[in-house]
């Protein structure tokens, strides 16, 4: 049997009710000694530092045409299959790197 997956975006996802919405106030104006914790453990230190952000993040793929130079992209297929991830990498890497000097 084959399940259909229901995706969301911001813009698509359902309007919250009335209820939804009292309930989410409630829980908002709770104090925190009142959340129950106990079965969540407590993180070391060590974990803490080796701690990852977005490590299962997995942004949305979007389908585009670009002109790369000939050589470039001999380049980028001569190093095996996967270049257009090659692509993607290069460019992640390069928008963290101007990201990082603001």
């Amino acid at each position: 049997m084959k399940v259909k997956m229901t995706t969301y975006t911001s813009e698509t996802l359902p309007r919250l009710t009335d209820a939804q919405k009292a309930k989410l106030k409630e829980m908002a104006e709770r104090p925190d000694s009142e959340i129950d914790t106990a079965d969540i453990p407590e993180l070391t230190d060590a974990e803490l530092k080796s701690a990852r952000r977005g490590l299962f993040y997995r942004p949305v793929k979007r389908q585009i045409t670009a002109r790369v130079d000939a050589d470039v992209l001999e380049w980028l297929k001569s190093q095996g299959k996967g270049y257009q991830s090659r692509i993607n990498a290069i460019l992640r890497r390069e928008m963290l790197h101007a990201s990082k000097q603001r």
